[in-house]
């Protein structure tokens, strides 16, 4: 226990920024925004995220910032992707390394032997995401020959969703996803369908999901507009 701690004062800053960003997908905030971001950092190392002379009062917003974007930052790292606009994720690389965290540099995390046991809904989830043409393409490196219909079939949406029902369906997914993460953890299950799953398998199908949120973020829009627009 006390190497733990002592791995997580030493922590670099992109570290405890990664620490923070953890905090807030555990609260349920994810994606969660550049601000979100800062206030998590600054609240929980004030001494090294608050503004010089005021750091128990005010966060100092560069100091974050500056970990986050750059030729070094955590995006370029793989540490957090970014599905829009001043907004992040954890990715699966990034609950890699606040797992390591957690866990003390003294005690490798232990793979578990046993298989995890996911819900129903999870399952039968997972199992569809891993028949999907958007997987197939990718697994086979043609990631140029994605198409929308292979992404809506990803996320199980069609034409004409309503805006709600549409971001709805994205959130429910991308919080299925890093919930069986967690579950998961280094260990793997068993689906429904006879496939063994392993954390890497699952942190695939959630770069899959960022990568079609980015690649088709105009589609999506409008999307949104057209089901928004009154008729």
């Amino acid at each position: 226990m006390g190497g733990s701690v002592n791995t997580i004062a030493e922590c670099t800053v992109p570290e405890k920024i990664l620490l923070a960003a953890f905090q807030l997908e555990e609260q349920g905030q994810s994606p969660f925004s550049a601000e979100a971001l800062i206030v998590s950092a600054w609240q929980k190392y004030p001494r090294t995220f608050g503004l010089k002379g005021y750091d128990e009062h005010y966060p100092d917003s560069n100091k974050v910032l500056a970990s986050i974007m750059g030729e070094k930052g955590l995006t370029r790292r793989g540490w957090l992707s970014k599905p829009g606009q001043k907004l992040y994720t954890l990715t699966h690389d990034g609950r890699r390394v606040v797992r390591r965290l957690l866990q003390g540099d003294d005690q490798p995390v232990t793979k578990s032997d046993r298989p995890v046991k996911l819900s129903r809904d999870h399952d039968k989830l997972l199992q569809g995401l891993f028949v999907a043409s958007a997987y197939e393409k990718f697994r086979e490196g043609r990631q140029q020959e994605l198409t929308f219909a292979d992404a809506c079939r990803f996320w199980s949406i069609t034409e004409n969703l309503s805006g709600d029902a549409l971001d709805g369906r994205l959130d429910h997914l991308r919080v299925a996803l890093a919930e069986i993460e967690r579950q998961v953890g280094l260990g793997s299950t068993n689906l429904g369908d006879g496939h063994n799953i392993t954390c890497d398998d699952i942190g695939q199908i959630s770069g899959i999901h960022s990568h079609l949120l980015q690649r088709f973020s105009r589609h999506l829009t409008l999307l949104r507009n057209r089901a928004t627009r009154p008729t």
